[in-house]
């Protein structure tokens, strides 16, 4: 029988019965969850995930999940395996098979192989009593109360909750396996994502055109060097090319709410000292929160012996839409 709430408060419900279905999840992270865990990060081969229909939807993303946080993952459909790819699946391998009922026709067909094969298999079910469940290594009970469907029949609330099961495995073995920001970078050289977890060296403005002027370089040629490179700023350097400190359009409004001879003076007698400064290696995002912290609109990017490499500002942050 099907519900008769209007449309508003049947998706009010249906996003009410899912969220259940995720907290209903909570207490079940025990030690059946550790072993899984445990399981995965001891696999020297890949994780093979499979499951049929709208789980095997489900198995491309958490495999998907696995890839871009370090651990190598694939999907396999059952019916293939069974069908000619059974070599997908190697002894060194852990293959991780979802089905709600855990009697899946192809994934129970795919169980003599996999124990044939040698690999490690963890469950996750909606029955932890089913066929599959009892042939796993370990069994993650994913049963819900009922589905977010009126008629209690499309896959909704258990597809939701194998989701999140998966979500929870894999942050888990990113944090367990201590991968990095820039191991992620390296795997999301594209999008937003890439661009925000980008080296400085790739955003900085280097060499030509990074403003530089020396100490003893008289203020109408920092007001050039200033103008021609429109960051608002110039770095200043001593004599051997060292940076000793930087100049901003802030620096020069102030100058002249106290100074009457500023043409007179050099960058050495006007500059900033010490300035804040960061190596080429570290993250955009890194970038950004150095400035946000100090609240300066640019950072300058030194290498060895504070010698000037580029120059990160504000704007070629947020104008690259990384954040």
């Amino acid at each position: 029988m099907t519900d008769t709430l209007s449309g508003l408060d049947l998706a009010r419900k249906v996003l009410r019965i899912e969220a259940a279905a995720i907290l209903g999840l909570v207490d079940r992270i025990n030690g059946d969850f550790e072993r899984a865990v445990q399981l995965l990060c001891d696999c020297h081969g890949r994780v093979i995930v499979t499951g049929m229909g709208k789980s095997g939807l489900i198995c491309r993303k958490i495999a998907a999940t696995f890839s871009s946080t370090g651990t190598s993952a694939w999907f396999l459909h059952p019916a293939e395996a069974i069908h000619g790819d059974l070599g997908a699946i190697r002894e060194d391998d852990v293959v991780l098979a979802l089905s709600h009922s855990g009697e899946t026709d192809e994934l129970i067909r795919l169980l003599e192989s996999i124990r044939r094969i040698g690999a490690r298999l963890i469950a996750m079910t909606g029955n932890p009593a089913s066929t599959l469940a009892r042939a796993a290594d370990v069994t993650l009970n994913c049963g819900i109360a009922k589905e977010a469907c009126p008629m209690n029949l499309v896959p909704t609330a258990s597809t939701t909750a194998a989701l999140a099961m998966g979500d929870a495995l894999a942050m888990t073995m990113l944090v367990r396996k201590g991968f990095r920001e820039d191991q992620f970078a390296s795997l999301h050289p594209g999008g937003k994502i890439g661009r925000r977890l980008m080296r400085v060296e790739h955003v900085m403005h280097a060499r030509d055109a990074a403003p530089i002027v020396r100490t003893a370089t008289a203020m109408p040629d920092v007001f050039h060097e200033m103008s021609s490179k429109r960051l608002g700023m110039t770095c200043v350097v001593d004599s051997t090319g060292r940076l000793v400190g930087v100049f901003t359009d802030g620096d020069l409004r102030r100058l002249m709410s106290r100074a009457s001879n500023i043409l007179t003076l050099t960058a050495g007698e006007v500059m900033t000292p010490n300035p804040i400064t960061i190596g080429r290696e570290v993250l955009a995002v890194e970038a950004l929160k150095v400035m946000e912290t100090h609240k300066i609109t640019a950072v300058v990017v030194v290498g060895s012996e504070q010698k000037v490499e580029g120059v990160v500002q504000l704007h070629d942050l947020w104008g690259t839409q990384m954040f």
